[in-house]
């Protein structure tokens, strides 16, 4: 146990000091915490690797620190299903299941979440026939409010998996997960710049004849930073990036040139569209072959905040659209790419896909800038639009605006009042999102 030391978030936009920090090295220790905490009228909260913008998982009671809950607990060979800890890093996963030669079947951009963050807050990839990782969980196992443990699988609590696949943190403290993986392989990526309003035009077509596709768009410039990732078998010949290359590309120019320009660009705002314009050619224009998870994956050492939105599939170029005129008639000056992604459709009670095929709109800041007017301006066209906020993301809508574009949102609340009627597991932030 630790005192009571401050907890920030990776983009320090949310802190707190808990009563006490707790990092328990095994379930049965977890299960002790959450009957001790309980008792003493304490909430607690696990909390990942921090990287979620929202409070999400603040914890003003007990805080619980899983790293120690890392790695495999059991392979099923023949169907290719991994169970891991719920502690584990993403970025460690690749590692773990090389052996086994399979692999996640999608990953986000960022690969410093545990899997137990990155489920319960909805991260996703891109590809308009996959889903977000949740997707991928075919098994957890939880402490309840209770301190007793719960498993759904295909055998047992089958109804329940679509609700604790995803739970927000809210239904238990997540200690194991079961993925459904898939045979490594290798991606075909080719990443270039194009003409914005030509990929406009066809841009649903465009996402729809590939594995993977998504764009990023600086502000102020006409041009779009596609990223096309084509799935070939695991046996397949790589052509990785040269050392080299991969650095200029991905740490001098992608993270330290880019951190020093956000940094001029907040004391002379002026210069944020030839800064863009610069960036618009120092990145994107280059092809190469090379194991999943080193092509889904990049280092983001610039610090920003972030907002994302999810739309149903046919409003994304209109939403994008509104967002890039938005910008203009205002005339803001956004140093920070906005980033275009696209998901199946998924049955997960809470998931920002739930129910449709979805497309994704993320706005950035940097992290010494103020994002409110621009996030707010942006979640009203979003709103309208029926968007569905990124539950690790910045946004400000309660449940009462929730519950309106979430079929399930009133099953998640009535299973929340059974597995966690006390509020254990609750934070102002679930407050907020699903009420008291």
């Amino acid at each position: 146990m630790r005192g009571r030391s401050v907890w920030t978030n990776w983009a320090r936009t949310e802190r707190v000091r808990p009563v006490r920090v707790e990092c328990p090295a095994s379930i049965v220790e977890v299960q002790r915490l959450v009957r001790s905490a309980a008792g003493a009228g304490l909430p607690i909260k696990a909390v990942g690797a921090g990287h979620s913008f929202t409070g999400i998982a603040v914890a003003p009671g007990v805080l619980l620190e899983l790293d120690a809950l890392s790695g495999v607990v059991r392979v099923d060979r023949e169907r290719g299903r991994v169970t891991l800890l719920a502690g584990t890093r993403l970025h460690d996963v690749p590692r773990l299941l090389e052996p086994y030669g399979l692999a996640m079947p999608n990953l986000g951009d960022i690969d410093r979440q545990s899997i137990a963050g990155a489920i319960s807050t909805g991260t996703h990839g891109t590809g308009s026939a996959f889903g977000g990782i949740a997707t991928q969980v075919v098994g957890v196992v939880l402490v309840t409010a209770d301190g007793e443990l719960l498993t759904a699988d295909d055998e047992q609590e089958t109804a329940l998996l679509p609700a604790l696949a995803l739970g927000l943190g809210a239904l238990g403290i997540l200690v194991e997960v079961t993925l459904q993986c898939v045979p490594a392989f290798v991606l075909h990526a080719v990443e270039r710049p194009e003409p914005l309003d030509g990929l406009l035009s066809e841009l649903l077509a465009r996402a729809a004849a590939v594995d993977h596709f998504e764009f990023y768009w600086f502000p102020h410039t006409g041009t779009a930073l596609t990223k096309t990732n084509v799935r070939l078998p695991g046996d397949s010949a790589v052509r990785p990036l040269r050392p080299l290359e991969r650095w200029v590309d991905d740490t001098l120019l992608a993270n330290g040139v880019y951190r020093v320009l956000c940094n001029v660009g907040t004391v002379a705002p002026a210069i944020v569209p030839g800064v863009n314009r610069l960036a618009d050619r120092l990145v994107g224009d280059r092809e190469f072959v090379d194991r999943s998870t080193a092509v889904f994956t990049t280092s983001r050492t610039v610090r920003f905040v972030e907002m994302e939105y999810a739309v149903p599939l046919e409003q994304l170029p209109t939403a994008f659209a509104r967002v890039r005129a938005l910008i203009e008639e205002r005339g803001w000056r956004i140093s920070f790419p906005i980033e275009v992604r696209v998901a199946a459709s998924d049955e997960l009670w809470l998931s920002t896909a739930s129910g449709r095929a979805t497309g994704y709109v993320a706005v950035h800041r940097f992290f010494r800038e103020d994002p409110g007017e621009y996030f707010r301006a942006v979640e009203a066209i979003m709103t309208e639009l029926g968007g569905r906020p990124h539950w690790g993301k910045l946004h400000a809508r309660d449940a009462s605006s929730l519950r309106g574009v979430y079929p399930h949102f009133d099953d998640f609340l009535a299973l929340r009042d059974r597995l966690d009627p006390g509020r254990v597991f609750g934070n102002p932030y679930l407050t907020r999102v699903l009420g008291e």
